[in-house]
């Protein structure tokens, strides 16, 4: 899968006070005299998105940046990052679906070229654009989890779950965790919503 690393809006103090009102230090000081990072995620979310009808684009910016600037990482060390969800329902149904994420034939047709898979609890797989991963978890028709790693990117653990939606139509979700910048963030999620969109053409031509 082809991911270019590019944020969808410039990130620096100018372009945060013009968006959103304050530079991104006044939002850190701003923060910091509510409670800081002690707050949480949510919290803090709910100040800047909800409180002050900050785009969540730049909500989201602003909390990981902060817990960056203010030293916050998990237990491996790393910080929490941002949160990708890529969402489609398709015309398909659900045993289709996911025979397309099962299936190293049709996977080389919408994620990546020459797809090898071993779709099973710790199988591999790898493909021509140096996607490689293990699944972690695999539930046939229900979801699935695997990691995703690529010379040019941090790794990132996905998690795919497959919904009936009636009348023969899928529900598809794609979700990311811990991704560590906001480039890698943004061109995750473009190049996953692209993945999707061919899988959906795949199915539904």
């Amino acid at each position: 899968m082809k991911v270019v690393l590019k944020s969808d809006f410039p990130i620096s103090e100018e372009a945060c006070k013009s968006t959103t009102g304050k530079t991104l230090q006044e939002w850190f000081a701003e923060l910091d005299k509510l409670g800081g990072p002690s707050m949480g995620r949510k919290r803090i979310n709910d100040f800047i998105y909800t409180q002050h009808k900050v785009d969540a684009w730049w909500a989201a910016t602003i909390n990981s940046l902060y817990e960056t600037a203010r030293g916050v990482v998990e237990k491996d060390g790393r910080a929490k990052g941002f949160n990708i969800c890529v969402t489609k329902t398709i015309a398909a149904p659900i045993d289709r679906v996911y025979a397309a994420w099962a299936d190293p034939g049709l996977l080389s047709k919408w994620f990546g070229e020459d797809t090898v898979a071993d779709v099973a609890d710790g199988g591999r797989y790898a493909n021509k654009d140096g996607d490689t991963g293990v699944y972690k978890r695999v539930r046939p028709c229900k979801d699935l989890r695997f990691t995703w790693e690529n010379p040019a990117h941090q790794p990132s653990i996905v998690d795919v779950s497959f919904s009936h939606k009636g009348n023969g139509k899928t529900g598809l979700l794609v979700n990311l965790d811990r991704v560590q910048g906001r480039e890698e963030a943004d061109g995750l999620r473009k190049g996953w919503g692209e993945a999707v969109e061919r899988l959906k053409a795949l199915l539904e031509g």
